[in-house]
């Protein structure tokens, strides 16, 4: 893991005084679960993916056979994942009082691992799937323990690439057997917001209130492409908060950035909080 760059530094010295003593709202994304061993999206030399969106997923049975088929090979690798120096640093500043708040566009439930509390998961949990039919939830680990049942002699390969929510690169899906709810009936998915899916108005506005609280913005490893994160960047600039943000790689809100660290997420956090 590389050190600090000189001009990283400086960025970081000039994050530091800016977020002394105030109550900072935390955005964080894929980007600060890779050294765990998750890989982003958009991270560099990676081939472009285009996830399962929730109209394809609710569309046909065909697509639900393909996703779980995937997400039943993906899943484990997450499962196995723990947090890193970049989710710690974030837990012990909260801690200690330096953060307000900890909204997350990821679906790991590593913050919680690490000991952060109170995270709203902007896009929910991978580790819970819930019945569109009757709303009751399992966890992922029942599920995969269905999955398992109707698939006894499918074995799972981790060498192949996945993706943050878990979706694996697995063809020959048609005999893949997806179990249904065993009290309604009705269609398993992951407790996940999917692409083309909305965040749930209340989620949204728990996020907003947390912002509305705080004095300033930190965004750790997040390029801010989807509106769902952007947005917080944009209302802080608008209502005239500091915004800083750690990624390795542009952003969406760089422009609006009061400043820009340009380093792993890792690192970054550990010296920008708890120095």
């Amino acid at each position: 893991m590389s050190l600090i760059s000189d001009p990283a530094a400086t960025s970081l010295a000039a994050a530091r005084e800016i977020l002394a003593g105030k109550k900072v709202f935390v955005l964080t994304g894929a980007g600060l679960s890779t050294d765990s061993g998750i890989p982003d999206y958009r991270g560099e030399g990676r081939v472009a993916r285009h996830p399962m969106t929730y109209d394809v997923f609710m569309g046909s049975f065909e697509a639900r056979q393909r996703y779980w088929a995937r997400s039943y090979v993906g899943w484990s690798r997450i499962a196995n994942a723990g947090p890193n120096a970049g989710h710690f640093a974030l837990a012990q500043a909260q801690t200690l009082g330096a953060i307000e708040s900890l909204v997350t566009q990821n679906v790991d439930g590593l913050h919680t691992q690490a000991g952060s509390n109170a995270v709203i998961d902007l896009h929910g949990r991978l580790d819970r799937v819930i019945c569109l039919g009757c709303k009751t939830v399992i966890s992922r680990t029942s599920m995969d323990e269905l999955l398992e049942a109707h698939n006894p002699d499918i074995s799972k390969d981790n060498s192949v690439e996945f993706t943050p929510d878990g979706d694996a690169e697995v063809a020959g899906t048609e005999s893949f057997q997806v179990p249904s709810c065993n009290r309604c009936g009705g269609v398993y998915k992951p407790d996940v917001v999917f692409f083309g899916e909305s965040v749930p108005v209340a989620r949204v506005e728990r996020a907003i209130a947390a912002l509305d609280r705080a004095d300033a913005i930190l965004v750790a490893g997040s390029s801010l492409t989807v509106n769902s994160g952007f947005r917080f960047a944009r209302m802080a600039n608008k209502s005239g908060k500091p915004l800083v943000i750690v990624n390795l790689g542009p952003t969406r809100a760089d422009s609006l950035a009061s400043v820009k660290i340009e380093a792993n997420t890792s690192i970054a956090l550990e010296r920008l909080l708890l120095d």
